[in-house]
């Protein structure tokens, strides 16, 4: 009989455990969000104001502290701030003191293409407008870029950026109107002439190892063009 009186009282505890818990869990999300916190993540560079996103933080016509925490649908929230054209991802969600915490990753600008319109090319390869808030160091497409020739552009983009000598150096990349690539350097006034986009690994190499015998030797001012489109050869024009 004791042993079952002590079940009965273990069950009962649980009981009063679950029920207690509920009963605080409800009285949780009837109340108001505390404060709300905005986090950007991974980055100095703001291309959007903490403000913007705070206006974004609105649900059906409310403001999210004017909402309890059980009317609040974060799904939607992170929709609508991921709608936003400067950002990547987000995540929203409830902290146990009743914050609401919004971490945000901003798109990330690899290159800016310079026309009437101008704008960023993002690290997915996709077009990015530029922002009011911040000017982002990349370098420079000039020229027609278009369906065409996107893909081979947005390969050397990559190849300069994952190179640390390259990304260094290269500021701007030229097309001409026979579709032609070139490059310019931060230290140089002559032009890189690459031609198509072909064998980029192997052009970039080969620049390389010109670019370090020619500075070696001091002579690097003494040319006009450097042209990288003929196979496993540098042709520098002085």
């Amino acid at each position: 009989m004791h042993r079952y009186l002590n079940k009965i009282k273990i069950i009962a505890m649980f009981l009063l455990v679950i029920f207690l818990y509920s009963f605080s869990s409800i009285r949780n999300n009837k109340k108001s969000v505390s404060d709300i916190k905005i986090y950007f993540i991974g980055t100095d560079n703001f291309y959007i104001k903490k403000s913007t996103v705070d206006k974004l933080l609105v649900q059906d016509t409310d403001y999210i502290k004017c909402l309890t925490r059980d009317q609040i649908n974060l799904n939607l929230l992170e929709s609508k701030i991921t709608s936003h054209e400067m950002i990547e991802s987000a995540e929203v969600y409830l902290s146990i003191n009743g914050q609401l915490k919004v971490n945000i990753v901003q798109r990330q600008p690899i290159a800016r293409v310079v026309t009437n319109k101008s704008y960023y090319i993002d690290s997915k390869g996709k077009k990015m407008p530029l922002s009011y808030e911040h000017s982002a160091r990349v370098m420079l497409i000039h020229g027609i870029l278009n369906n065409s020739n996107f893909d081979s552009i947005f390969s050397l983009i990559n190849e300069i950026k994952n190179d640390k000598f390259m990304s260094l150096y290269v500021t701007d990349i030229l097309i001409n109107n026979k579709n032609l690539i070139s490059m310019k350097l931060r230290d140089c006034s002559f032009d890189v002439i690459l031609g198509d986009a072909t064998s980029l690994s192997n052009k970039i190499r080969n620049f390389k190892a010109f670019y370090q015998k020619a500075k070696s030797n001091n002579i690097l001012n003494n040319y006009k063009t450097v042209n990288l489109q003929y196979h496993k050869q540098v042709v520098g024009i002085k």
